[in-house]
C-alpha cells in the first residue's frame, strides 16, 4: 500500500485530493494548520490516515511531516503540494510582507516538502504533484502575488522533473482555474455564477473533485508518460499556447 502526503488538506481541493487518494487505496498523511478539520477528515478516512497540524511557513515543518509519515507508515510514495493561498488586491496596496507571506507558504512550502521527501520518493520511485494555478501562466492585475508565486512553482516543477528523470521520481503540476472552494464562494457573493463565467470567459466552474480525479489519473499507470507536465484544468481560462 502506498503512502501520500497532501498539504492544505483541511478543506477545498486538498481535502478532496486526500479523500480521493484514500479511496484509491493509499494511506494519507493530511497536513494543514487547522487541527480540528484535519482530524475530522482523518476520522472519516479511518486507520489509514494521519493528521499533522502545523504551519508550513516555518522552515522545520516540512521535515516534521515527512518524519511523521515515515514513523507511522514506514515509507513515502507521493507528495501533493497543495497548500498556499495568496492575497489578492491592488498592487499599490500590497506590502512586502504580503509578498513574503505568499512565497513562504506556497513556494517555500513546496520546496521544503519536496526536499525532505525526496530521498524516500527516490527509494520508492514515487511522485510529486504540485497544485499550482492558472495565474502562473496568465497573470492578472489583482493577482500580482499569486501569479508570481505560481510562476515560481511551475519553474520549480520543470526543474525537479529533470532531477526526477535521473532519480526515478515523477514530477508534474496541475493549474486549476476557478474551483468551487470557500474562497471562490465568497467572491461569487458579489455576482451571479453566470456573470462570473462570462466575465472570466470559462466554460464552467470546477469542483474540488475534478482536481482530485486528475491527481488520481497522474498517479495511476495511465499517467506514467507525464513528466514535467503543466496541466491546465481551468475550464478554458488559459488562452495562451
Amino acid at each position: 500500500m502506498k503512502t501520500a502526503i497532501v498539504t492544505g488538506a483541511s478543506r477545498g481541493i486538498g481535502n478532496a485530493i486526500a479523500r480521493r487518494l484514500a479511496q484509491d487505496g493509499l494511506r494519507v498523511v493530511l497536513c494543514a494548520r487547522n487541527e480540528e478539520l484535519l482530524k475530522a477528515t482523518a476520522k472519516d478516512i479511518g486507520e489509514n490516515a494521519l493528521a499533522v497540524a502545523l504551519d508550513l511557513r516555518l522552515p522545520e515543518s516540512a521535515a516534521t511531516v515527512v518524519d511523521a509519515a515515515i514513523a507511522k507508515f514506514g515509507a513515502l510514495d507521493v507528495v501533493v503540494n497543495n497548500a498556499g493561498a495568496t492575497k489578492r488586491g491592488e498592487f499599490e496596496a500590497l506590502t512586502d510582507d504580503d509578498f513574503i507571506d505568499g512565497f513562504a507558504l506556497k513556494y517555500f512550502g513546496a520546496v521544503r516538502m519536496t526536499r525532505a521527501a525526496w530521498p524516500y520518493l527516490r527509494k520508492q520511485s514515487g511522485s510529486v504533484v504540485n497544485i499550482v494555478g492558472a495565474g502562473g501562466r496568465t497573470p492578472g492585475a489583482m493577482f500580482t502575488i499569486g501569479g508570481s508565486v505560481n510562476a515560481a512553482v511551475l519553474s520549480f516543477t520543470k526543474a525537479m522533473s529533470e532531477v526526477g528523470i535521473r532519480d526515478g521520481v515523477q514530477v508534474n503540476a496541475i493549474n486549476p482555474g476557478p474551483v468551487r472552494t470557500d474562497r471562490l464562494t465568497q467572491r461569487l457573493k458579489a455576482t451571479s455564477e453566470e456573470a462570473f463565467m462570462r466575465e472570466s470567459r470559462i466554460a464552467r466552474i470546477g469542483e474540488p473533485d475534478d482536481i482530485a480525479a486528475l491527481v488520481s489519473f497522474i498517479l495511476s499507470p495511465h499517467g506514467r508518460l507525464l513528466q514535467g507536465a503543466s496541466i491546465d484544468a481551468d475550464g478554458g481560462l488559459t488562452k495562451t499556447i
